[in-house]
């Protein structure tokens, strides 16, 4: 790729410092919805301490000298946070029991401590819309003994994070990979997982994410409508972190932005015509072009009484609609159907 070329990629807002840690606040948000959690599961991050189990999968009590260990080291033998530190230096594969789960991952105990496997870092770990749905499969690892690695470590909000995906790759060859990868660069990969906040990237070795946003300029409810799992995509490379293993992508800059000319393109008065997209209890989106849209607020639908804009109009109907304001800094355009009748528009 040209030096033009990447330039035009890295163009736009950067990401920023709380890019990744956003990641998993968006999990941890799943934990905090109106569903009422198991009284014994208790929150991601919780630091809690908890014996590690005595009975093996069969309902036999273990011997005191063969029960499972965690760590073949003693616990006292250094600061849990530190051997923590030298577990993830030095890539160590860790057999861990899962004792619990929210809708955010998996709550499994480490060194007579809890951490954290996000639901994201599980090994074909299906996306799921509803809540619910995630929710029932996620208890089916309940008891199981996953094979993780740690990949975070962080004794100041009490956040240790453990990856099954890192155990894929070896440190070393997960090292020399991430080295060939720079910002700006213009990759191909495979989409190895959904989630709800983006799709993961294998870039042949070196994982990367595409975080929601980074997927289209125009809205997405969620990355399964536009991607699917083994699909094949190019991404651009938006940043690499070495020392923490992470690579920012993404697809939509690999495109033009049809904001960037979009008060030039559509004009207050101007007849326009579109396809609806998606209803909501506050009005309808009217995609005008590729990866771009405009809304339909619910008081300019329609004259008259209705209970619900889904009364109006359907998913899929082509509409013209009369432009109300651009404002493509904020990448808002309103739009109105009042009033506006089903002939062509004029040429733009």
């Amino acid at each position: 790729m040209s030096e033009d070329q990447g330039n035009d990629v890295r163009a736009g807002q950067p990401v920023d410092d709380g890019y990744w840690a956003s990641l998993f606040n968006t999990e941890d948000a799943f934990s905090r919805e109106a569903e009422q959690e198991p009284p014994d599961i208790s929150l991601p991050f919780d630091f809690v301490e908890a014996p590690p189990p005595t009975v093996s999968e069969n309902g036999d009590q273990f011997p005191e000298s063969n029960k499972p260990a965690v760590d073949p080291r003693p616990a006292a033998e250094t600061n849990p946070w530190e051997l923590a530190q030298r577990c993830m230096d030095e890539d160590q594969v860790l057999e861990l029991r899962v004792v619990g789960h929210n809708k955010g991952g998996l709550l499994v105990i480490w060194n007579d401590s809890q951490g954290f496997v996000p639901a994201s870092q599980l090994i074909d770990f299906p996306h799921f819309h509803i809540p619910r749905e995630r929710h029932q499969t996620l208890a089916e690892w309940n008891d199981r003994v996953l094979r993780v690695k740690v990949i975070e470590v962080n004794p100041l909000s009490s956040r240790l994070i453990f990856s099954e995906r890192a155990t894929l790759v070896a440190a070393d060859e997960r090292e020399d990979l991430l080295k060939g990868v720079r910002q700006g660069d213009r990759l191909n990969g495979t989409i190895t997982n959904l989630t709800d906040f983006g799709a993961f990237v294998d870039l042949g070795g070196v994982e990367g994410l595409v975080h929601i946003s980074e997927i289209s300029w125009s809205r997405v409810v969620h990355p399964s409508v536009l991607l699917h799992q083994g699909q094949q995509v190019d991404v651009a490379v938006l940043s690499v972190d070495q020392k923490a293993g992470r690579v920012a992508l993404s697809i939509k800059r690999l495109r033009p932005d049809p904001w960037a000319t979009a008060e030039a393109r559509y004009r207050p008065g101007q007849r326009v015509p579109g396809v609806i997209s998606n209803i909501t209890t506050y009005g309808a989106f009217v995609v005008l072009e590729e990866e771009l849209e405009g809304l339909v607020h619910i008081s300019e639908l329609a004259e008259g009484i209705f209970m619900h804009p889904r009364d109006v109009v359907s998913t899929g109907d082509r509409v013209v609609a009369r432009v109300l304001s651009v404002d493509a800094r904020n990448k808002r355009i309103a739009l109105s159907l009042r009033g506006v009748d089903s002939a062509p528009p004029s040429s733009r």
